[in-house]
């Protein structure tokens, strides 16, 4: 299963300043580009597309020009968004790392069957195509992080691979988010619905708008956000109903206290304004696990990583120093 059975490559290499001439609310800002112009790159990005068995996996591997420290970090999206916009604005914030590797998971960003389906799948096979790219690219030990969907797959990553999987990065994971497993499947009923609305739909605006309700009940809506959240998720959204179901599915077969248990040292990333039932999980992980470190962002919801990318990354850096001191 982890084998790729075919491999090839098409790459690109681009040189990256790790900003775009726009201000944060969306206008064109001559001043960045002069900016810009004065800045030396912080990564180089090489894009690539590695085919398996059934995939054509698109990534990014970006090269930290000024770290010559060697570690590498995966990075793993949510669910219906691609790698790049879920993480290049974090990225560019890292310091702690050679190499970061983000790949676009099954059926969302640029990675696509080969048949050109977008059939459904379970989440070992996601964890397959991770096995797939990282031997193919001879990354044996890494560190690790992932972000709602991700997180999940991040999770059996490294409960399948313990000793290749180092520090791990969680944010707003998949599975954990309620204490009561009872509880965890019976809101995956929700998502369940939100799935079937995205098959059944020639417009996807509901079913997103559902989904943002649904998984950041807090948050505060903007049209502005809201048309950005609607044309990233309704991209491809068989891929994103695949991936919410895949959760589905996952959330009734796996036995959650254990997949818990065989983690390593977590940093787990929460939204401020995420519902408290997910804050008071990880404070119970966090008590009850040896290596598992809970990070409330303040002003966050769901949506962490596009809201606070410099923040969480500054953190990402302190607790791997924290790792690689004990």
């Amino acid at each position: 299963m982890y084998a790729a059975l075919a491999s090839s490559s098409m790459a690109v290499d681009i040189d990256l300043g790790g900003c775009r001439g726009f201000d944060y609310n969306g206008r064109f800002s001559p001043f960045l580009i002069v900016v810009l112009a004065a800045m030396k790159p912080h990564f180089s990005i090489h894009t690539a597309v590695l085919e398996t068995a059934d995939q054509r996996i698109s990534y990014r591997l970006y090269r930290n020009r000024y770290s010559e420290q060697g570690r590498r970090l995966l990075l793993l999206h949510g669910a219906g968004v691609a790698g790049e916009d879920s993480w290049e604005h974090l990225v560019n914030h890292l310091q702690g790392w050679h190499e970061v590797l983000v790949p676009d998971l099954r059926g969302m960003g640029e990675t696509v069957d080969l048949d050109a389906s977008e059939r459904g799948y379970r989440v070992e096979e996601v964890v397959g195509d991770q096995i797939c790219l990282l031997d193919h690219l001879g990354w044996w030990a890494f560190d690790l992080g992932g972000y709602s969907f991700g997180g999940l797959v991040c999770m059996l990553l490294k409960q399948q691979f313990p000793h290749r999987v180092h520090k791990q990065y969680l944010l707003e994971s998949a599975l954990v988010d309620r204490s009561a497993i009872a509880e965890v499947i019976a809101n995956r009923q929700r998502y369940s619905d939100i799935a079937q609305l995205l098959r059944e739909s020639d417009d996807p605006e509901v079913s997103v708008m559902r989904f943002l309700q649904a998984v950041a009940p807090n948050r505060i809506a903007s049209p502005r956000g809201d048309a950005i959240s609607i044309a990233r998720l309704g991209r491809r959204p068989l891929g994103f109903a695949n991936a919410l179901d895949a959760v589905t599915d996952a959330s009734q077969r796996l036995d959650r206290a254990q997949l818990f248990a065989e983690q390593g040292d977590v940093s787990s990333f929460v939204g401020g304004r995420s519902v408290e039932a997910m804050h008071i999980l990880n404070q119970e992980l966090e008590q009850q696990l040896d290596h598992w470190r809970y990070h409330s962002v303040r002003g966050c919801d769901h949506s962490l990583p596009f809201q606070k990318p410099r923040q969480i990354a500054l953190q990402m850096d302190a607790d791997l120093e924290a790792y690689l001191c004990r």
